[in-house]
């Protein structure tokens, strides 16, 4: 089966065929996982290289690649890495290749999977790049969509929040465009539209879409994707003091719909706890869906299936 790639940067480099296969991957490694695991990658090494702070992502590419039977080498955080000494991103790769057969990377700088890419020895993974690109939680996004609506094609889907700077929803942008009859709905503050990189591609590719700013707007969507205000991408603290809580969806919106509520994580204060307990509410479950879509990945890039 495989993928037509060694590594994978962006989702704009996936086809709908690429995406179908990873999603059939994804839903065969949901029974693997139900059995425990099983000795497909054994003996195979994931580089995790996380220089920005994560919990999901990096948990859940290390509980995938150990659900294989795989092991794991990792380095955490800028400060205690050779990058902190002055290494290039290059210098950093091509000597974790040496160690590794696959490289999952998570860095503040956009461009820097695109520059890992580039001169690594072993097939490797773009686990988040600034506020670039997160093809792997675009794809985990992709496939909770698919169990949650049993389809992808003709759905009508809002962000919410942060739209500027979140690779979530670039990423889930650019792969919702390869299916059809697509809408989205792009809800923020003016200070946080979405950027002109996806507004482009949705035009190119005759995607319907509209800019709001009431979070009114996104409630007749058949899913709602919320994202934080990230204070990490703001150098004006008071603009974020300002803009951190311009959102905030609650049960009560949601009284007599059947909205798929999801999000990336880690949610402040733009879903409300009392959404938790609604059926809709799909964030913790999506959480889950990391696992066997990463599986999936790692599997397909090794050549394992």
């Amino acid at each position: 089966m495989g993928l037509p790639f060694t590594h994978l940067t962006s989702t704009k480099q996936l086809s709908r065929s690429d995406t179908d296969a990873i999603l059939r991957v994804a839903q065969d490694m949901e029974g693997i996982l139900k059995k425990g695991g099983c000795d497909l990658l054994r003996g195979k090494i994931l580089g995790s290289l996380f220089y920005e702070p994560s919990t999901r992502t990096r948990l859940s590419f290390e509980s995938a690649m150990q659900r294989l039977g795989g092991d794991i080498v990792t380095a955490d955080g800028i400060q205690f890495s050779s990058l902190y000494k002055g290494e290039s991103i290059e210098d950093t790769i091509v000597v974790a290749s040496q160690y590794c057969d696959i490289i999952a990377m998570r860095h503040p700088e956009v461009g820097s999977a695109d520059r890992a890419a580039a001169v690594s020895l072993v097939p490797f993974i773009n686990a988040g790049d600034g506020p670039g690109q997160h093809p792997t939680q675009a794809l985990l996004d992709l496939f909770t969509i698919q169990k949650e609506c049993g389809k992808i094609d003709g759905l009508k889907v809002a962000m919410v929040g942060d739209l500027r700077f979140g690779r979530t929803v670039h990423s889930l942008s650019f792969l919702l465009g390869l299916y059809d009859k697509i809408t989205l709905v792009f809800v923020s503050p003016k200070e946080l539209t979405m950027p002109e990189k996806v507004i482009t591609f949705c035009k190119e590719k005759g995607i319907a879409f509209s800019e709001e700013r009431a979070l009114d707007a996104a409630l007749t969507a058949d899913v709602l994707y919320m994202t934080r205000i990230q204070e990490e991408r703001f150098t004006d603290h008071s603009e974020y003091e300002r803009l951190k809580s311009v959102y905030t969806l609650k049960a009560a919106h949601l009284k007599g719909k059947r909205t798929v509520i999801m999000h990336p994580l880690p949610r402040v204060t733009e879903i409300a706890t009392d959404v938790d307990a609604l059926p809709n509410a799909a964030y913790f479950r999506q959480v889950r869906n990391g696992v066997p879509v990463r599986m999936a990945l790692l599997a397909m890039l090794l050549g394992k299936l």
